[in-house]
Parts: structure tokens; C-alpha cells; sequence
């Protein structure tokens, strides 16, 4: 089962509502977080978020293919692909909560 952006908001405000915060406040906070990132990835640069990991946006050449159905040989156009490496921490934290 996957987490979606409402489930993120949702727990969030279930951590600040005490605070006085609002579900909107809560939305908006991780809407900014979001566009933050995006922004930064769209300039080619990297987002490093400690003990979670790294995001990263690499650039792909143009590329020799061949089209299945007819064998016949295309050029895939060069692109821009984003990877996630996670800290060691995050594959700490994974490994042992797996375990358990």
C-alpha cells in the first residue's frame, strides 16, 4: 500500500494540531516542502535530506534502440532521469524494522 499526499497532511496535523494548527496549514506546509524540492530538481541541482537521502537528476545521452514489433533501428532521445539514493540511516532503519 502506497502513502499519498493526503495521508502525509493527515499526519502531520495529527502532530501540530495541538499546536493550533489547521488540516489547511498542515496542506500547505507540505505543498511548499514539495514545490521546494521540484524546484530544485528542475534546476539540475541536488536535494540532500539528512538522515532520509539524496535526490538526484542525471542526464541521459541519446541512445541506439530498436523497435520491437519491426526490428528496425531508432535513436532514443537523450533525457533527464531523477534517482533516489536513501542514507544509510534510512536503509538501517528499513533493514530493522524488517527484521522485527
Amino acid at each position: 500500500m502506497a502513502m499519498t499526499k493526503a495521508e502525509i497532511v493527515e499526519r502531520i496535523y495529527e502532530k501540530v494540531e495541538k499546536d493550533g494548527f489547521s488540516k489547511k496549514d498542515a496542506a500547505e506546509v507540505v505543498e511548499s516542502i514539495f514545490e521546494i524540492i521540484k524546484q530544485h530538481l528542475e534546476h539540475g541541482e541536488k536535494v540532500k535530506i539528512s538522515g532520509f537521502g539524496n535526490f538526484v537528476v542525471h542526464s541521459k545521452r541519446p541512445r541506439k534502440g530498436r523497435n520491437p514489433q519491426t526490428g528496425e533501428e531508432i535513436v532514443i532521445s537523450g533525457r533527464r532521469v531523477l534517482s533516489f539514493k536513501p542514507s544509510q540511516v534510512l536503509k538501517k532503519t528499513i533493514n530493522t524494522a524488517s527484521a522485527a
